[in-house]
């Protein structure tokens, strides 16, 4: 009789804290020495649902530590909670306007689609 494969011993705080930590499937496949397929598998004996599930849960959590460690962080370093905004939640620090407004007094000029000329706001 045939033995198969021993099963891959994961951690599952471990897999947890680095989820919470944002890291990708192939990098926690990195940290645990296996392929992503073998974590896609412990993922559904585990908790009964696929990785990308699993990540979501956890990842939200993560979010909002980072959004508390933001707020926290723009008392001393705004340069770095702006950072994290944009390259974790999506920030932006072009300003969104509605045609005909202004920004701190600047003209606004729309270019007619057609090509049919421009309209200024004041």
């Amino acid at each position: 009789m045939a033995a198969g494969r021993p099963t891959i011993k994961i951690d599952k705080e471990q897999f947890e804290k680095l989820c919470g930590y944002m890291c990708t499937q192939a990098e926690i496949a990195d940290f645990f020495h296996v392929s992503t397929d073998t974590i896609s598998r412990w993922c559904k004996r585990t908790y009964g649902a696929n990785f990308a599930d699993i990540y979501k849960k956890h990842i939200s959590s993560a979010k909002c530590t980072l959004r508390r460690y933001q707020m926290d962080l723009a008392r001393i370093n705004p340069a770095m909670a702006i950072f994290l905004g944009k390259q974790y939640l999506g920030q932006s620090d072009k300003p969104e306007t509605q045609e005909g407004e202004t920004l701190s007094g600047v003209n606004v000029t729309w270019e007619d689609a057609s090509g049919g000329g421009d309209e200024t706001s004041s």
